[in-house]
């Protein structure tokens, strides 16, 4: 307990500090531009931390590559994050999340990222309501396990025959008989407009990718993307390997937005195609933007994931100064 002495020597000597220390009211009330200080940004100091996605490991092969196995890669080559695939999770029961999160906590590795599939461009309400169930539901796995950001997707009309045959068009699809991109817009904004408030509470942040569907174009993710401006729950996913034309140009356009990064790469080939990124540029691009978030390292390539995951590793580091 402390004596009145105490007590008044502490009272006096905070107030007697913080007036030595501190410019008076008056003062921070003159200078018109108090309100709008920042805090510097130093764009040269800042390196981004390195993620590794368990995607890299396993293209939706028959045997799934364990969760585990990704997260002790990712500690043995000091990557600070593992970037999950739900599909390729060994389940969904809370002993198993918990346990993914207490190995990656152990290993000094955090769970940065969950990114799930789903599909609002439908015209059946239904299917798009089971898509926004299964959305929050993922958002709910992922506040279990402590990441904070889910990856979305619009979702694709469904007319091209499997994903290869999409692959085989440039990602390009047509539209389902009978309807429009704009009902389209409308059905996946009408969708992500229902997990805003799910999301804020869950404090789970949804990000856009640009991953075929409305979001195949800088232009449609856009879209989508501006009607959320007053949410700080919704942001954009840029994966470098989805503009298969003029990629810097277009990654550009989305940078500004972006909250995460997919950063491809394709050692031994592209299991679909290759793109011959320069990251040094991109990094240029982000850097522009301050961009200060995770790059999450996605191998597509066909070589052995054991020696390309490293290499890949190695280059992002080189770029985005780790």
């Amino acid at each position: 307990m402390q004596t009145p002495d105490r007590r008044h020597f502490l009272a006096t000597g905070a107030l007697a500090g913080a007036t030595t220390v501190l410019p008076s009211f008056t003062t921070l009330a003159a200078d018109k531009s108090a309100s709008r200080i920042k805090p510097p940004v130093l764009l040269n100091s800042h390196r981004n931390k390195l993620a590794l996605a368990t995607y890299s490991y396993w293209h939706f092969t028959r045997n799934k590559y364990p969760i585990e196995k990704v997260i002790d890669h990712a500690a043995e080559m000091g990557v600070e994050g593992v970037d999950v695939l739900h599909m390729q999770m060994a389940g969904e029961k809370p002993e198993y999340l918990r346990k993914l999160k207490r190995h990656a906590f152990l290993n000094g590795v955090g769970l940065v990222g969950l990114s799930i599939h789903q599909g609002f461009v439908s015209p059946d309400k239904a299917k798009r309501q089971r898509n926004i169930d299964h959305t929050i539901h993922c958002m709910e796995l992922a506040h279990e396990m402590g990441i904070p950001c889910i990856r979305l997707n619009t979702g694709r009309w469904g007319t091209s025959k499997n994903f290869d045959h999409l692959m085989a068009n440039r990602g390009i699809e047509p539209v389902l008989p009978g309807h429009t991109e704009d009902e389209g817009f409308k059905w996946c904004i009408d969708s992500i407009e229902k997990l805003i408030p799910v999301a804020e509470k869950l404090g789970v942040h949804m990000a856009l990718e640009n991953h075929w569907g409305l979001a195949r174009t800088p232009e449609g993710l856009l879209r989508i993307a501006k009607a959320f401006d007053d949410s700080p729950w919704m942001g954009v996913l840029m994966d470098t390997g989805n503009f298969l034309e003029d990629p810097y140009k277009k990654l550009e356009m989305i940078a500004s937005r972006t909250t995460f990064v997919q950063a491809k790469t394709y050692y031994g080939g592209g299991e679909w195609y290759t793109l011959d990124l320069d990251y040094k540029r991109i990094a240029g691009i982000l850097r522009k933007v301050n961009y200060r978030g995770y790059i999450s390292i996605e191998f597509e390539g066909k070589e052995d994931a054991r020696t390309a995951v490293p290499k890949s590793v190695a280059m992002m580091r080189e770029a985005f100064g780790g």
